[in-house]
């Protein structure tokens, strides 16, 4: 750090946190998965929330592009957030994190009337398999390859207990894994089938904050990527929690009530997590959880708006970065920090967007300007 350069206050979390020198000290002596010598589980676990995943899709853009992929033992990722994992393991951040602002920002993903006439309000096979297979595919078998596994939580309906995937055995197997952890209850009915023929839905229904599955894991140092604002929990149940409670418990008995459960769990684990920024205790495990500034505006989880999800990913960048290379957080406030988008060009001949296979692939700018 340059002299008369300003360290990273303690104001948000610990610039010395035991998270980030460990994360720091196996970037910079370029430790690798399976060959490590420091005796610690290092874990990374990815919340989503619907659209606000563009939160934690740009942290991981961010981890990438500094160097931290290979630091990981671990990672978990539920919901939206197991599909920025999945990226993430793919090596590609950039290209994928653009899905939210150029991709899914239209009423064929998301549609609020469709519900009166009797169908959907997502259509996830539109992500799945329109934009991760043809516009912006998941190179699946790069997450397969990955030496840092995948774990993806979805709930078990009929045994009422979050379920851990792992250990895929095929691309379709990842896919319908990743598929269950983000049926999200109301906006898509029923339940659907795990690869091992569960009936699930949301891997966050029982367990709404995937650090605590790391934590029952017996990782040593967990980062946490939230994607709601750092502020006290609220810990009021609204309209959605009871309406939601009520689906649940129309669909499975019990499974409700194991939801308001984990609503209560995560407002304690929010408070939790609060203290832990700033004050990690001297034992393991050791958490960090990093989340959009108490002064920065929330998401809406169908939030549709392009700007203020390109807004919140350029924060979330910042964040991270922040954290990982001990900035004072404050100059994102003033704008002496900005995350600048990567662009380029996708060339098509046929309707569907191509990028060039031997690109490093990052966000898209089509020629027309749109």
């Amino acid at each position: 750090m340059q002299a008369g350069e300003v360290k990273s206050t303690p104001e948000y979390w610990d610039s010395a946190h035991p998270v980030l020198e460990i994360l720091r000290a196996r970037r910079d002596s370029g430790s690798l998965p399976g060959q490590r010598k420091d005796g610690a589980t290092v874990a990374l676990a990815v919340e989503g929330g619907g659209m606000r995943g563009v939160i934690s899709a740009a942290m991981l853009t961010q981890l990438e592009d500094y160097g931290f992929t290979n630091a990981f033992d671990v990672v978990f990722g539920c919901s939206s957030g197991g599909i920025n994992a999945a990226y993430f393991l793919a090596g590609e951040t950039w290209y994928p994190l653009s899905i939210y602002y150029d991709d899914l920002t239209t009423k064929r993903f998301v549609d609020f009337s469709r519900i009166l006439r009797r169908r959907p309000i997502l259509d996830l096979a539109y992500s799945f398999d329109h934009i991760m297979e043809r516009v912006k595919p998941l190179d699946y078998e790069a997450v397969l390859r990955s030496a840092v596994p995948l774990a993806v939580p979805v709930t078990d309906v009929d045994a009422l207990e979050t379920v851990v995937l792992r250990d895929f055995a095929s691309r379709q197997d990842l896919k319908a894994a990743l598929r269950a952890s983000a049926w999200l209850p109301i906006a898509l009915p029923g339940t659907t089938a795990t690869p091992d023929g569960r009936r699930a839905v949301d891997g966050g229904v029982l367990t709404a904050l995937p650090f605590r599955l790391a934590v029952n894991d017996g990782c040593t140092h967990i980062l946490s990527l939230s994607t709601r604002p750092m502020r006290p929990a609220d810990d009021r149940l609204s309209l959605l929690h009871r309406g939601t409670y009520l689906h649940l418990e129309r669909m499975r008995r019990g499974l409700g009530s194991g939801y308001l459960a984990a609503i209560r769990q995560k407002h304690r684990d929010q408070d939790w997590l609060r203290r832990l920024r700033t004050a990690p205790g001297a034992g393991s495990p050791y958490v960090l959880d990093l989340a959009p500034l108490p002064w920065m505006p929330e998401l809406k989880r169908h939030e549709l708006d392009r700007q203020r999800l390109l807004d919140s990913a350029r924060m979330a960048y910042g964040i991270a970065f922040c954290a990982t290379e001990d900035r004072p957080v404050e100059l994102l406030r003033r704008g002496g920090i900005r995350a600048m988008p990567r662009l380029r060009v996708v060339e098509s001949a046929d309707g569907e967007p191509r990028r060039d296979a031997g690109s490093a692939a990052r966000s898209t700018a089509r020629p027309d300007g749109i």
